[in-house]
């Protein structure tokens, strides 16, 4: 009996070396359903997290070697720097608000991409003004992988579970750097700054990859509209603090314009406060700030970041002009910091989990007093050991108590909330790295005396005092799931 009619129709079954489409679609639901999904979205987020930030240190040390290739001068060429950070502050809680409303899986990955396209046009600058515009160009769409990848880290974990994920998140935003100085260093010598921008690609490109192929959209919030006004006006005041900070450190705190940006800073956040207090969709509710675990923890971030990041920028020229170190021998030493900050965040996220936030907040933050009092004696002084003391104190203390900040404020909103949180978080730390930077800097003054690094350490010190005061409000424990 010869094969029937519809025989002749049948597809013929995949042999195993052929997998199908279905076979890899449901490769990924296996993933995503597994029990150790949550490591994998952390681990394709961090991805993103390390390209993102390899090149922040080599850059601002590159800064002499682009000046004189492009032929301009180091000072127009600050805003390298400058520029993309109030960048990133104008558009992070815009770009968190939308990850909340748009997917954050979606904002993320167009975030990753449109960084990697800023990146790779950074290596054609053929002047100042294009690698300004460029760095910026990227820093853009780069503002939407902060909040957006911490979003999505803090939803795949429990509330118990995220001050873990929170170490392992520090020990990558701070080790990038560290890398980024190993690896980029002799990059530059051999081949050029430009080599930074090229061999950074193929890391981009491997980061969004493994983001579309691991990440999947998180539920989303029914589309409402975007608070424009809210936006215009958190943008306003938090872009003028920042220029008014930057100006000041650099040219006087008592140039006209420094005033002017001042008070139009106040101006915007009072509009801010104003529109949403009526808006019906909110661009950050402020219910978040009667949170008391939210205020304390963005109130000790501010003043964490305030003092360890001034001390980043006073502490080289503590060692060149004290202690005679060269600028080699200055960046070498200076690693120190984020080393032990990178080695002891991931511990903090496990040890915090056992013996309660708060707990880990204070002891950290206590530490980084210590390490400003350190730096003061060592100053004093002229005891170089005193310096490494306080290097490794201040890595200590920041590691110890970063990944209890940041959890803490995101375990006190909704899923629905997390983009927008995690915005406001990073917003807050930014205005207190801006903040250190420029008032210990300005207090130091470039001088060699020992009083004025000391001064500068003392104020760092109180400040870091308020982030423990404000880090005793945190929760014993975190939330359960």
């Amino acid at each position: 009996m010869g094969p029937l009619p519809f025989e002749s129709l049948r597809v013929p079954e995949p042999t195993e070396s052929e997998p199908t489409e279905l076979d890899e679609v449901k490769g990924r639901l296996r993933l995503h359903d597994g029990p150790h999904y949550r490591w994998w979205v952390l681990g394709a987020v961090l991805a993103g997290v390390f390209v993102s930030g390899a090149l922040i240190t080599i850059i601002g040390v590159s800064l002499a070697t682009v000046a004189g290739d492009l032929g301009t001068n180091t000072a127009s060429l600050t805003w390298v720097v400058t520029g993309p950070l109030l960048a990133v502050a104008l558009t992070m809680p815009l770009f968190g608000k939308l990850g909340d409303v748009w997917g954050l899986r979606r904002v993320y990955l167009i975030g990753l991409l449109g960084f990697t396209v800023g990146s790779i046009l950074t290596a054609f600058a053929w002047n100042g003004p294009s690698l300004i515009a460029f760095r910026i160009l990227g820093a853009i769409p780069g503002a939407a992988m902060g909040p957006t990848a911490m979003a999505l880290v803090m939803r795949a974990f429990p509330p118990k579970e995220r001050v873990k994920a929170m170490g392992w998140w520090s020990l990558v935003g701070a080790g990038a750097p560290v890398i980024g100085v190993i690896a980029g260093g002799p990059l530059v010598e051999i081949f050029g700054w430009r080599s930074l921008f090229i061999a950074q690609a193929p890391f981009s490109i491997a980061a969004f990859v493994l983001g579309y192929v691991v990440l999947r959209e998180a539920p989303r919030r029914e589309r409402q509209p975007i608070d424009i006004a809210g936006a215009a006006w958190l943008a306003v005041g938090t872009v003028s603090a920042l220029l008014a900070l930057t100006i000041g450190g650099r040219s006087g705190w008592s140039q006209p314009i420094v005033a002017i940006l001042a008070i139009t800073s106040v101006i915007g956040y009072i509009l801010f406060i104003r529109v949403e207090r009526v808006a019906l969709h909110p661009l950050l509710p402020l219910e978040f700030f009667k949170q008391r675990s939210f205020s304390a923890s963005l109130s000790a971030q501010f003043a964490s970041n305030f003092a360890y990041m001034g001390g980043f920028i006073v502490t080289p020229l503590l060692l060149q002009y004290r202690f005679g170190y060269s600028v080699s021998q200055t960046a070498g030493a200076s690693i120190l910091r984020p080393l032990t900050f990178s080695l002891c965040a991931a511990a903090a996220g496990y040890v915090a989990a056992r013996i309660g936030a708060r707990r880990s907040a204070v002891i950290g933050l206590s530490a980084l007093v210590i390490s400003m009092g350190v730096f003061a004696s060592a100053a004093a002084f002229s005891m170089i050991g005193l310096v490494y003391a306080g290097l490794f104190l201040s890595g200590f203390g920041m590691g110890t108590a970063s990944p209890s900040l940041v959890s803490s404020a995101a375990n006190t909103v909704s899923h629905d909330d997390q983009g927008v949180a995690n915005a406001a978080q990073q917003m807050v730390a930014a205005i207190g790295t801006v903040a250190g930077i420029q008032v210990l800097s300005t207090i130091q003054g470039g001088g060699r005396s020992a009083s004025s690094f000391s001064e500068a350490y003392i104020i760092g010190g109180v400040i870091a005092v308020v982030g423990i005061t404000a880090s005793a409000f945190l929760p014993k424990r975190g939330r359960r799931a």
